[in-house]
């Protein structure tokens, strides 16, 4: 029962910090900092794929976080609500510098429906199968490439992230329905492109 009463205490502290952080305690918020720094940098990089930008996400990530820190509501996940804040931040920017969003296929990704992505993501293979697999992941990257932002960032979220559609409408404040469309949508026009370099998805 240890890991459940240090859930609860962890739960506990993060809601007074929160409280604190709300009146304008900025130790409070600094400890807030320190406790989802890590988390926060990990999603950024998933977003941005360069530790530069990444370190820059969360950067501001905080400081919206700390602007906005008033209209956080309790009884959602701290944690999910700072995500949210990095996926609009990332969209904002992305808007902004009309920068493509994408995302690395050299980690293996959760989603079942990834099986080629993984293949792409193999670490034991011959001299000859990394020449391929560097062509392979070449192709698979500009398809990406050409995709609508709200398809790839669906599919980011989705297949590296690893959360399900529930969570992501919740994220990305739109409809159950409207997530399932983006990430089916995603899927068959990265096929598409896929098909049109001559690599089967």
């Amino acid at each position: 029962m240890g890991w459940v009463s240090q859930g609860v205490s962890f739960l506990t502290d993060t809601m007074d910090l929160i409280t604190k952080a709300q009146q304008n305690n900025l130790e409070a918020f600094e400890q807030l900092v320190l406790g989802y720094q890590d988390r926060v940098y990990s999603h950024c990089l998933h977003l941005t794929m360069n530790p530069e930008d990444a370190q820059d996400l969360a950067q501001d990530v905080f400081v919206q976080a700390f602007k906005g820190l008033r209209s956080f509501r309790k009884e959602s996940d701290f944690g999910t609500w700072l995500h949210r804040i990095a996926v609009n931040q990332w969209i904002n920017h992305c808007r902004r510098t009309r920068k493509v969003v994408t995302f690395s296929i050299d980690e293996p990704l959760p989603g079942r429906d990834s099986d080629m992505l993984r293949e792409l993501a193999a670490t034991e293979e011959s001299p000859q199968e990394n020449v391929e697999r560097q062509e392979l992941k070449a192709q698979l990257q500009e398809a990406l490439q050409k995709i609508p932002d709200e398809y790839r960032l669906a599919l980011v979220l989705r297949e590296i992230e690893g959360y399900n559609y529930e969570e992501i409408a919740s994220l990305l404040e739109c409809s159950l329905g409207t997530v399932k469309s983006r990430i089916n949508r995603g899927r068959k026009a990265l096929k598409k492109e896929l098909d049109k370099s001559g690599m089967k998805a």
